[in-house]
């Protein structure tokens, strides 16, 4: 499904997205040596052992775009203009290479932008969930999205 358009989204609107996704520690790795991150509780298994983990937690940035990701399928693929921020993100619990992750996006404001008439702003919510249906990540972020073309 394509996104939707400004006029096609509803405050409360909830999309329980079906695209799933089990990561391996080469997602971690990549995302850690792409944005030049070393922290050893990413990348190295020794240092973790030593960790009330016990293993290297998946990098929080990567598990942040992810649950975004799989949301956009559902809402915003192709009629987004931009991000406009992200706010109040946590991560309640922790997330390793072999857990499976899905998404589910709470529509919490709509209004009209005041200086572009073929646009407005969504407010969506994003909450990531593993396997065990645990919430992994949460977070506010506003989309400046297109109206439908007249």
């Amino acid at each position: 499904m394509a996104g939707l358009w400004f006029e096609e989204f509803k405050v409360g609107q909830v999309f329980k997205h079906e695209i799933r996704r089990t990561l391996t520690e080469a997602d971690n790795m990549w995302f850690s040596n792409a944005t030049y991150n070393p922290a050893a509780i990413h990348i190295d298994h020794e240092y973790c052992k030593g960790t009330e983990f016990g293993k290297p937690l998946i990098n929080s940035v990567f598990t942040l775009g992810l649950v975004i990701g799989l949301s956009i399928q559902d809402t915003t693929l192709g009629t987004t203009v931009a991000n406009l921020g992200m706010t109040d993100v946590r991560f309640p619990k922790p997330l390793f290479a072999g857990d499976t992750v899905h998404s589910v996006t709470t529509v919490k404001d709509i209004r009209e932008s005041k200086s572009r008439p073929t646009q407005g702003i969504v407010t969506f919510l994003h909450q990531g969930f593993n396997q065990r249906g645990e919430e992994i990540c949460i977070c506010t972020r506003q989309g400046l999205m297109m109206r439908k073309p007249a």
